[in-house]
This record gives C-alpha cells, sequence and structure tokens, in this order.
C-alpha cells in the first residue's frame, strides 16, 4: 500500500517523487511535459532536451540499467534503441551522415549571383552567412560578407559575395577565407535583401506571410539566425522560422545554445569548420540537423500546444481537486508541450 501511494505520487515523465498530490500537480502545471519531449526508448523517461537524454544513457550520471542496454542496442547519434545488435548496425550506417560534397563549392562564387533551377519543388531552406569585421568596440561589428541559401535536397539556390555597405578594417581571412577582391564586385546588400527575400516570399505578399496561415512562403532554417537576418536587414516572422541553436531538444540541459559544430559532430555524425568556415557546410549542417527533428515519429494529438486557447483549462487552478485525484498517467495525458515540435511541419 505505501509503495502504491508512493507511485501515486511519481510522475509520470521525468519520475520526480512528491511527498503531496499537489506538489505533483504543481509541477505538472509547469513542466509542460508532452509526447514531444526526448524520450528514452527503454524507460520512458522524458527529458528536457536531447543532451539531458544522453546524459541519462551515457553519463556522467547515467542509468545504469539503460546504459548497459543501450550500450548493446543504443544509436548513438539519434539515441533511438534498436532490437539487435545487426539492426543497430544497419541502422547506424545509415543514421550516420558522411561530410557535405566540397566539390559543389569548390568552383568560385558567382560574383554577382547564383541561382539554381533544380526542377524540384522545396519548401524549406536554410541560410548561413560568413561575416567580417565592421569595425566597432573591439571589432564586435559583424558585417555579411557572403550568403548561401541551400534547399531540403542541399543543392545551391543562392551564393553570393556581399559588397560591404562600409569599410572593412579585418577580413578574418583565417577563418573566413575572404580578402578584398572578392568583396570588390559584390552584390551589393540591398540587391542581396531583395533576392533573399523572393526566395523566401515564393511568390506571396509579404503582408500575407505574416499571417499564420502563410501558404506559399517557405520555412527559413539556420543557426542563431537573429543577428543573421539583423546583419541583413531582414525581418521574416518567427513562426516561419526554424533556428538549431533556439530549438529546445537541440539546446544544453543549463538550457543555453549548443554550437553548430558541437550538434554536427554529436547528431550526424561529422565534423564541420576545422578550418575556413563553409557557408555552404553550415547550410548543410543545419537542413540535415531540421530534417532529423522533423522526421521524429509522434503520435498525433489535437491541439498540442500548451499556448492553444483549448488547452487552457487543463490544469486550471480551478480543477486543483479534479486534478488531485487524477493518476500520473492521466494527468500526463492531458499536459502539452510549451514550444513547437518541428514534427509538426511534416503534418
Amino acid at each position: 500500500m505505501e509503495f502504491a501511494e508512493s507511485s501515486r505520487k511519481k510522475c509520470a515523465a521525468c519520475f520526480r517523487e512528491f511527498n503531496k498530490m499537489e506538489h505533483l500537480v504543481d509541477h505538472m502545471r509547469t513542466s509542460y511535459h508532452s509526447l514531444h519531449e526526448p524520450t528514452c526508448a527503454l524507460c520512458n523517461k522524458h527529458c528536457r532536451s536531447f543532451d539531458s537524454l544522453r546524459e541519462h544513457l551515457i553519463g556522467p550520471l547515467p542509468k545504469q540499467e539503460c546504459k548497459k542496454l543501450f550500450k548493446i542496442l543504443g544509436c548513438e547519434f539519434c539515441l533511438s534503441v534498436l532490437e539487435s545488435p545487426h539492426a543497430l548496425r544497419l541502422h547506424q550506417h545509415r543514421c550516420r551522415f558522411s561530410g557535405v560534397n566540397y566539390g559543389t563549392m569548390s568552383r568560385p562564387a558567382n560574383k554577382s549571383t547564383t541561382g539554381v533551377d533544380n526542377g524540384f519543388s522545396y519548401h524549406v531552406v536554410a541560410l548561413a552567412c560568413q561575416m567580417v569585421d565592421g569595425g566597432g568596440n573591439n571589432g564586435s561589428m559583424d558585417v555579411c560578407a557572403r550568403v548561401c541559401m541551400v534547399d531540403e535536397y542541399e543543392n545551391i539556390i543562392f551564393h553570393v559575395y556581399v559588397k560591404p555597405p562600409i569599410p572593412v578594417p579585418n577580413y578574418r581571412y583565417e577563418n573566413s577565407g575572404i580578402g578584398g577582391e572578392h568583396l570588390r564586385d559584390g552584390m551589393p546588400l540591398k540587391q542581396v535583401q531583395r533576392r533573399i527575400e523572393e526566395f523566401l516570399c515564393n511568390g506571396e505578399a509579404m503582408w500575407k506571410i505574416r499571417s499564420p496561415k502563410a501558404g506559399k512562403a517557405r520555412i527559413l532554417v539556420g543557426h542563431h539566425l537573429h543577428p543573421l537576418l539583423q546583419s541583413l536587414h531582414l525581418e521574416y516572422p518567427s513562426f516561419m522560422i526554424r533556428d538549431t541553436a533556439a530549438y529546445p531538444p537541440l539546446m544544453k540541459t543549463n538550457k543555453l545554445s549548443n554550437s553548430l559544430k558541437y550538434l554536427t559532430q554529436t547528431y550526424l555524425g561529422y565534423d564541420i569548420q576545422a578550418g575556413v568556415q563553409d557557408p555552404y557546410e553550415d547550410c548543410v549542417a543545419t537542413m540535415r540537423l531540421y530534417l532529423r527533428m522533423r522526421n521524429q515519429v509522434h503520435q498525433r494529438e489535437d491541439y498540442p500546444q500548451a499556448s492553444d486557447p483549448r488547452n487552457r483549462n487543463n490544469f486550471a487552478p480551478s480543477r486543483q481537486s479534479e486534478l488531485e485525484r487524477m493518476s500520473p498517467e492521466a494527468m500526463l495525458t492531458i499536459s502539452r508541450s510549451d514550444y513547437y515540435c518541428w514534427c509538426l511541419d511534416s503534418m
């Protein structure tokens, strides 16, 4: 009886135990547990991020039972668990990405514009920029000097050097590979803005895109997109942006951003940014991360976000007594996510 009472006060998602049911209800009200959280395939524990799930499975303080099985059957990249070591070997061969096709970028970028009509209809684009030093205090003013955009198939749809609007005191050549000769005949920033907007809007009027019902506009993928868009003097609706630096499942356990280099090595299985930074390489990495997150298979549910008005009363204070009589499993079924899961893009 004591065991049953204890389990009744144990969160069905993260397994935290509470002294009173009212404390468990308060926890569920603020934790936003949902089926969209990274979940251990062995014990079904919910984690707030994949880094947290990795710690649970691998360390530094893993659950020993899960660690032993995961070592035999677990994929170190997507953290799924397979039915046999043979199935795991086949899975990891497909799960681990190879490096990008550097041959694609071996040819110099067209100084005016690069556009590729690849015959595919694409709905998502990845954007990356290469910055140089525009001066400011301690060289803190970044100026965009090179832009690259790719589609879902990793084809270049736009790649150009950008003519800086101000003098550049430091090209950061060791990291950027860019010199004055690259930017002398670069495309003016205003023209770059128009081209990027054309790709993003895809024939839609900008005022339509500001509505969540935008139909033709493309989803924009990138890493730390806010400062990047600022450097380009561009605005794009937040609900159309997928930022791998700000996506909760890809963030650190302390809710800070991971670097793109770390995310690529950890979740895709190869290294980037080893020498001169290549914006095409960054575009491909962010697109692959986005597609990996989007292709997660989660159970469909009506109104999956806590912010939806239809979920407003799920954990309302007026329902406190009713909630305290519910089982932890029943409370988990009405709990919703506080972030937009990218798997919803595929629905």
